[in-house]
């Protein structure tokens, strides 16, 4: 049998998730307060929710209420134990992101709501293009640098792929300005969303390729202050647990008046 090759360090993630601080957490609570609005626009109270995310403190603040447990392989979820779960800023270091959203759907009551919010393919893609570029100028090649985030029809199609009924995924870009570059890395340190990648060089990078990036990013994407522009892009992912009581689509066919009647309009035939 293949072993299967892993994407995410679960061991590095884990120590950059610890040395993250508090000054670094305005996207989490950016993600948190969409996340409450999100619960607000649903006709319904939720007694018993569940937080899956790496970041304890963050999201056990916003939502007291919650059961929070971290997110690794297996789930530490009850079969049927939630009536909301919310996987939080975590689901884009996931070795098997289906497998984490099957767990949470059966983690949860009948009709019960599943959200998530996590990085979006769009995310860094100007420091991505810069360290790659400078890599290949210092060194000649490249190595991996930035996880691979899916993009948002990948992530919406992981919903059906988990069973979750009327499913939306849907997007919200912000960007952030930066003094330079460095300022941007060491914020992502402070983050804890630095390189975990399993197949990340384990050497440190050399002090030209970060030089090289950080002029590269100066030169392309400097705001007319000075400043650089950073890209977050935030996927949110909604879904339910099947239940009877939810709307069903009709069966192909089975419609008992044409659309151009009920819109009452003329029906032509398209030409060959």
């Amino acid at each position: 049998m293949t072993q299967q090759t892993l994407m995410t360090d679960a061991g590095a993630l884990a120590l950059h998730r610890h040395r993250a601080t508090a000054d670094a957490t305005f996207l989490h609570h950016a993600a948190a307060d969409e996340v409450q609005d999100r619960m607000l626009l649903v006709n319904k109270s939720f007694n018993a929710p569940a937080i899956v995310t790496g970041h304890r403190a963050i999201w056990g603040s916003s939502f007291p209420q919650a059961t929070v447990i971290p997110d690794s392989e297996t789930l530490a979820l009850d079969v049927g134990a939630h009536d909301l779960v919310v996987h939080a800023m975590a689901l884009h270091w996931a070795n098997d992101p289906v497998g984490q959203l099957i767990q949470c759907r059966r983690a949860l009551m009948p009709d019960g709501l599943f959200l998530s919010v996590a990085f979006g393919g769009q995310t860094l893609h100007e420091l991505r293009a810069c360290l790659g570029q400078a890599e290949a100028d210092v060194t000649g090649g490249m190595s991996p640098r930035v996880a691979p985030m899916a993009d948002l029809r990948d992530m919406g199609g992981l919903l059906q792929r988990a069973g979750f009924a009327l499913p939306v995924a849907d997007s919200q870009t912000l960007n952030v300005e930066y003094s330079d570059a460095w300022s941007l890395m060491r914020d992502l340190r402070a983050m804890g969303e630095t390189n975990a990648l399993a197949s990340r060089l384990r050497r440190p990078t050399r002090r030209a390729v970060l030089d090289t990036a950080a002029r590269l990013y100066q030169d392309n994407f400097a705001t007319p202050n000075g400043r650089i522009t950073a890209t977050f892009d935030l996927i949110f992912l909604t879904g339910w647990a099947p239940a009877d009581s939810q709307p069903k689509p009709l069966r192909p066919g089975s419609a008992q008046q044409r659309l151009a009647d009920a819109l009452g309009t003329g029906e032509t035939k398209l030409p060959n």
